[in-house]
């Protein structure tokens, strides 16, 4: 239970996204981290997870990876595997982490339900009404009505000392929607100034779903079987 840092760049502003509906959120950090220059500087440890890493491509991936990005001084926390059960314990790794490096803002990426499939709206909130305004002169519609849970809604609840400021985009399903997290990155980038091209992410689309789905039903089947052998330990 504990935050690894092998790098502490100052006051940057944290990006996170954590496996939500359609995954919004963990699809568009995992283009931001290959669309970006970055690097990892450290990685979350819960012990509550399953003792467990996915390798892809000759790589492992860490559950709760941290990287960074020098040009625009970015902190990424980007998630693989599943939060359900540990949302409030890792807000308060989030706040923690933001403590640590002086953090100037953090920056929660999620999905929604959407209604009409062919749709795919943008939502702003912010605990700053200045973030705000600057999220609405970005062309992001503020959410006036809705339900926030996860991570981002523990973090809502918790985060008093940093500006947490939300971009929302409305998904259809309950996997991985590269269109809903390409709405979100152009969202993003039309609020900080990131100048990332999102075209390619529709364009990988499949490339990134099947990669997060892959490691997302690997996470959950080893949580399964980790808690089968715990039972038949017990029994």
């Amino acid at each position: 239970m504990q935050i690894v840092l092998h790098k502490k760049p100052k006051s940057p502003t944290i990006i996170q996204g954590f496996p939500g509906f359609g995954f919004v959120g963990s699809v568009a950090l995992e283009f931001l981290i290959d669309h970006l220059k970055v690097e990892q500087i450290g990685r979350i440890i819960l012990e509550e997870m399953p003792a467990m890493v996915a390798v892809h491509k000759n790589q492992m991936v860490d559950p709760f990876g941290i990287f960074y990005n020098k040009e625009y001084n970015l902190v990424i926390v980007h998630a693989v595997s599943p939060t359900q059960g540990l949302e409030w314990k890792i807000a308060d790794f989030v706040l923690e982490l933001s403590t640590k490096l002086q953090a100037k803002e953090i920056i929660s990426l999620e999905g929604v339900a959407g209604e009409n499939p062919q749709e795919f709206h943008t939502f702003a909130y912010s605990t700053d009404k200045r973030k705000l305004e600057k999220m609405k002169r970005a062309g992001i519609e503020p959410l006036k009505e809705g339900i926030i849970i996860g991570v981002t809604g523990a973090l809502l609840v918790k985060s008093k000392k940093f500006p947490l400021s939300c971009i929302f985009c409305e998904t259809h399903s309950a996997f991985p929607d590269s269109k809903a997290a390409a709405k979100v990155i152009e969202g993003l980038d039309k609020y900080l100034g990131l100048k990332v091209d999102y075209n390619p992410l529709l364009k990988q689309a499949e490339g990134f779903e099947q990669k997060l789905q892959t490691l997302m039903k690997k996470s959950t089947q080893t949580a399964e079987l980790s808690e089968q052998k715990r039972m038949s330990y017990v029994g």
